[in-house]
């Protein structure tokens, strides 16, 4: 069983699980707990601020507007095409957005943008994989993991621009519609 190291971070978006490997980024995401396993392998965590010091940093340097790009060693885990998608996630550049439509079409399947939104659900490195820079058509929010106010949240931080619409059902907050 692999151990994992990790911390917790207070942010302007709530509370931030850090996950590390002995060399990478493994997760960050919107505190829930602790993971029992990463893309179905079983994980033993031992806590570690040290270990994760250099990520914290630049989160926080990222909230304070100092910081556009990320300088770490990401351990994408995932299904070949979640990790196509999260590749094509990190070439949208900081204030930027793209449509569910661009990134499928981007991934060579054109019309799996439903499948992008599913890929864009079990991201396991928010924020720093900008899941968040990714909207439905005509430029709306659609849906995030960290819910809807942490997506704009983010991308005010960002400068990018998004219309916000009202959402009357959850089942709204899941469509995604192809551009």
């Amino acid at each position: 069983m692999e151990t994992l190291y990790y911390s917790r971070m207070p942010s302007p978006v709530g509370p931030l699980l850090i996950g590390t490997s002995a060399s990478a980024l493994v997760i960050l995401e919107f505190d829930r707990g602790l993971p029992e396993a990463i893309n179905g392998q079983q994980v033993a965590w031992q806590e570690s601020e040290a270990r994760t010091r250099h990520v914290r940093k630049q989160l926080e340097e990222y909230f304070a507007g100092k910081r556009r790009d990320f300088d770490l060693e990401l351990d994408l885990r995932g299904t070949e095409f979640r990790a196509r998608c999260w590749h094509e996630l990190l070439r949208i550049p900081y204030g930027e957005t793209r449509s569910y439509a661009q990134i499928a079409l981007a991934v060579g399947n054109p019309n799996g943008y439903r499948a992008v939104g599913q890929a864009n659900h079990y991201n396991p490195i928010a924020i720093i994989v900008p899941c968040h820079r990714v909207l439905a058509a005509g430029c709306y929010l659609g849906g995030y993991g960290g819910g809807l106010p942490v997506k704009a949240f983010l991308l005010r931080l960002e400068g990018a621009a998004f219309r916000e619409e009202p959402v009357a059902s959850e089942e709204n907050q899941l469509a995604f519609t192809a551009d």
